[in-house]
């Protein structure tokens, strides 16, 4: 098995997978349905075309830099102003960065490189208004998608990609978060209903998956270090009446 590494970084991004009418909400970290129609729409798939051997790969993502959330409404009225739409409600994650680990065949993997090089339709990071800020494609590892993720070596694993102004604000030790495919019998798991049957506007339809999450520490160069405070004593557990008669 081969794992492509994918970089998802920009000012904007979104990831909805229970948004419905005026709220377009955003999950957290890339699901697996939108990572999947990326790359569909690299290789230039239609929706209506079928995806089954993309529902074959494994995936997972690792939080390199979280973002923060950000909202944004839109309203829309008639040219001759006779009446206007609803508001709605968008929300995105503000310069956030992840890692996507994709492992599949090795032939698969090799094409969906060559699509990521040369796509066939513009790629966006969950909505058309979110275009990628740096290339995507992040490299090819030999091993397994989970391994990877728990490695930021240049050559075997995930490199760290957060910024420079961000690990400046952490410890000189950061907690990353990896939620991904759960393999085999593995416990502690979740559901998320962002497995994407069929991508066709007609009959759109999501199974569910199982899902791990869990943490992986690196070390920070460019981390603060953290000071600790003088010890100071408590005075309710120091005193004691008892001293004062002694003397």
């Amino acid at each position: 098995m081969t794992t492509l590494l994918l970089r998802l970084a920009a000012p904007l991004q979104a990831w909805g997978t229970a948004s419905r009418f005026a709220y377009r909400f955003t999950d957290p970290q890339p699901s697996k349905s939108a990572v999947i129609g990326l790359l569909a729409a690299a290789q230039g798939r239609r929706r209506s075309e079928p995806i089954e051997d993309l529902l074959a790969l494994r995936f997972g993502v690792r939080c390199d830099q979280p973002g923060t959330l950000v909202r944004d409404f839109q309203t829309a009225r008639a040219l001759d102003e006779s009446y206007s739409l609803p508001l709605t409600y968008r929300f995105y994650l503000g310069d956030a960065a992840f890692v996507a680990a994709i492992e599949g065949e090795d032939a698969l993997v090799k094409g969906l490189v060559e699509a990521l090089r040369r796509p066939a339709f513009p790629l966006y990071l969950g909505r058309r208004s979110c275009p990628p800020g740096r290339p995507i494609l992040l490299g090819v590892r030999d091993g397994s998608f989970d391994s990877v993720l728990r490695s930021v070596d240049q050559d075997a694993g995930a490199p760290w990609i957060a910024s420079d102004w961000y690990r400046r604000r952490q410890g000189t030790s950061v907690d990353l978060e990896i939620v991904r495919d759960a393999v085999g019998d593995e416990r502690r798991t979740t559901s998320a209903a962002d497995v994407p049957i069929s991508f066709d506007p007609n009959h759109r339809r999501y199974g569910m998956r199982d899902v791990i999450r869990e943490t992986y520490r690196v070390e920070n160069v460019l981390g603060r270090k953290q000071i600790a405070a003088p010890a100071v004593s408590d005075p309710i557990t120091s005193h004691s009446p008892f001293d004062a008669m002694e003397a």
